[in-house]
Parts: structure tokens; C-alpha cells; sequence
């Protein structure tokens, strides 16, 4: 095991080991193609997809046949742009969505660019929330589809997907939001019902990495979703090849898990989030960007100046496994995107780190990292001139 405590959990879950367990025998014993109609094999392999979306449905309080399994929230993500585009080319060809949203959906809408559609890219608040009197403005009879987090990755901050929702349908626009980060973390079963789209994936709720899904609401829309994979006509012909058994039973699993006992472990968490915040922002000039009191409960992101935040990273990387935002853009040597959306000037945006925990964090770990972050960042900054000249 390594010597660092994690505070990553944003980026991924270690696999609860109840998990691990309910998977093992569709590797083994029943390890059978689920599209095996004629023989015992395929019928329990069938038999626990079944079970499993059953209890992913009930858990988040939507119908199975809206479910769709993928590979993990970026190929839902492009299984709802490009499908929607796709399908509503007839009636326009624009879609809104805002800076501060996951690479996989920016990087998406980049595509759909180069393919003639129009995206409008919104700014946030300097507290991460979307203006909705800008979105109101952006929305127009061409807009087919506004897309919008419900919980940002690297801040944490929650939209108001109630009052975003009542905006785009009025114009009769579709809304899709990706809930990757808040799964587990909050009760989605109202937010799905505001929304036409959602994506999931398995691994940052403790379940096996390389299974999601899409949720589409059953309004006629559903049907109308193109696959983006062709293949036998799996899932209703929505997402050919192959169901992977194992890794869906594991996903209903984490699910499951992560909702029996969200109350507590909510409040838990939040405890500990509180006091890893209030202590790093004891340190000198320490800034908080996650500023909104609707967050999820998990998440610390904290800007320090007069700190070059490459050799912070560096420098704690023997002890704590932390962050500057999202894993899938770590290795741009760009400032975070979030953030830059958010209005922070990139000097600070440089100087920042995310904390998140999750359900193996302690204590100790919390007071461990408090004193550790505390000691690198004054380190870092007695060798900075720009911080003995501080006014």
C-alpha cells in the first residue's frame, strides 16, 4: 500500500470490496453472453442484468427501461450530444452549455463545432453558478439542447437545475446534465426528474471502472436517441455489443451501497470537510473556491498565492494523493478551466489544489493533511521574494 493518504476520491473509488464479491461469479460459474437465449448459461447472466437494473431504477427512482448501460459518463456524454444533434437536425442546430463543465463535454461540443452545429459557451458567476438571466438570453427556437452539470468536479458547486430545467423547457428545448460527481453524494432522484438526460459512471461510487450509464426520460425521447454504437441490436438497439455482465451487476451493487446509508454518511463526510476547509483556510491569504452553500458534501478546492501550485503538487505528492482538478485534463499545463470560467485570475488559478474525500478518509488523515499542506505551503513561500515583498 502507499505511504500517502488519498484525497483524490473526485478522480476515482477504490472498488468496496461487497462489490468485488457480488461480481466475481459472472467472471466464473456464470460467466454466460446475456444475448444467449437457448441455453442456461445466458438466462442467469440475463436474469442478473436484469435484477441489477431493477435495483439501480428503484434506488434512483426512474423506470429500467430508461437506462442505458455504457462504458462510463464520456461515451454517455457522446451518445446524448452527437444523438440529440443527430436526431433534432431538423428543427436546429444550437446547443448551450457553459465553461466550467467537464472536459468531456467541452471537448464534445469542440467536435459537434467542427461538424457545423453552433454551441454558445456560457460564463459562470464567480461563484460557479450559471447566470440564468445569460442562459434565458442564449435560449432561442434553434436551441435543441442546454447541457449543465448538476455538481461541478473540481469545486463542487450545485447548480439550481430546478430553475435552469423551467427555463429550457419553456423554450422547448431539451436539458442534459452530467451527474457523474453527485452520484452517491446526493439524493438524484429529484434531479432526474428535471432532467431529459443524465450520465453516470461506476467508478467514482466505489463500483469497477468501465461501466455507466444514460438515463433518458421516458417522454419520447428515449426512442428517438440514436446509438451511437451499432452493433447486434443490444439494449433495444441502443448501445450495440455485448452487455458486460459482471461490471453492471457491481455498478447496481455500489449503487445500492452508496444509498443505504446516505443520510449518515453524508453528515459524516460534511464533518470532515469543514474542518479540512477551515484549517487550510487558516493559512495565510488562503481562498476558498468553492463558495456556494448548495455543494456536495465531499469536496475542498483551496487557491494559495505566493505558491507555485506544480511544485506544491510535487511536494506533497510523498504524503497525500491531491489534485488541481479534474484527472482527465492533469497533464494540460493550462490553468484549470473551472476555475478561469469563475473569473480567477490564473496566477491563483495556478496556486491551487482540490481535496476530496470520501468513505475511507479518517480523522487523523484530515488533521495529518491539515498540518502537512500547512508546513509545504509556508515552505514554499519563504522561498518566494514576491512573499517577503507582499504589501
Amino acid at each position: 500500500m502507499y505511504a500517502q493518504s488519498y484525497f483524490d476520491y473526485n478522480a476515482t473509488t477504490p472498488c468496496r470490496e461487497e462489490v468485488v464479491a457480488a461480481m466475481l461469479p459472472y467472471f466464473t460459474n456464470d460467466f454466460g453472453n446475456p444475448s444467449s437465449s437457448h441455453h442456461p448459461y445466458g438466462w442467469l447472466a440475463k436474469s442478473a442484468v436484469e435484477d441489477a437494473t431493477e435495483s439501480i431504477a428503484g434506488v434512483l427512482g426512474v423506470t429500467t427501461s430508461s437506462l442505458i448501460y455504457t462504458s462510463g459518463s464520456t461515451e454517455s456524454i457522446n451518445m446524448v450530444l452527437k444523438g440529440v444533434v443527430k436526431k433534432m437536425q431538423a428543427r436546429g442546430n444550437h446547443i448551450i452549455t457553459t465553461k466550467a463543465e467537464h472536459k468531456a463535454v467541452l471537448d464534445c461540443c469542440a467536435f459537434l463545432e467542427s461538424e457545423g452545429c453552433e454551441v454558445t459557451y456560457l460564463d459562470v458567476h464567480s461563484n460557479g453558478l450559471l447566470p440564468l438571466a445569460d442562459l434565458q438570453k442564449a435560449l432561442r427556437p434553434a436551441t435543441i439542447l442546454v447541457s449543465v452539470m448538476v455538481a461541478n468536479n473540481e469545486t463542487g458547486v450545485i447548480q439550481p437545475l430546478d430553475k435552469i430545467a423551467r427555463l429550457v423547457h419553456e423554450n422547448g428545448s431539451l436539458l442534459f446534465s452530467d451527474t457523474t460527481q453527485a452520484l452517491g453524494k446526493i439524493d438524484l432522484t429529484p434531479i432526474l426528474t428535471l432532467v431529459d438526460f443524465a450520465c453516470f459512471s461506476g467508478h467514482k461510487v466505489y463500483g469497477p471502472k468501465g461501466i455507466g450509464l444514460v438515463y433518458c426520460k421516458e417522454n419520447g425521447n428515449y426512442e428517438a436517441l440514436p446509438s451511437l454504437l451499432q452493433g447486434g441490436g443490444q439494449q433495444k438497439g441502443q448501445r450495440g455489443g455485448t452487455i458486460n455482465t459482471p461490471f453492471i451487476v457491481g455498478l447496481a451493487k455500489a449503487i445500492e451501497l452508496a444509498y443505504q446509508n446516505l443520510t449518515s454518511e453524508t453528515k459524516r463526510i460534511q464533518a470532515l470537510r469543514e474542518r479540512l476547509e477551515n484549517g487550510l483556510l487558516a493559512i495565510d491569504l488562503a481562498i476558498s473556491n468553492s463558495l456556494t452553500e448548495q455543494r456536495l458534501p465531499n469536496t475542498v478546492h483551496i487557491s494559495f498565492p505566493y505558491v507555485d501550485g506544480a511544485n506544491l503538487l510535487s511536494a506533497l505528492s510523498g504524503q497525500l494523493a491531491v489534485s488541481n482538478g479534474s484527472a482527465c485534463n492533469s497533464t494540460s499545463t493550462s490553468p484549470s478551466h473551472v476555475l478561469v470560467a469563475m473569473g480567477v485570475p490564473d496566477s491563483l488559478a495556478y496556486a491551487s489544489i482540490r481535496l476530496s474525500i470520501g468513505l475511507y478518509t479518517t480523522e487523523e488523515e484530515i488533521e495529518n493533511a491539515i498540518n502537512i499542506i500547512t508546513a509545504v505551503v509556508n515552505k514554499s513561500r519563504e522561498a518566494n521574494i514576491l512573499w517577503e515583498r507582499r504589501v
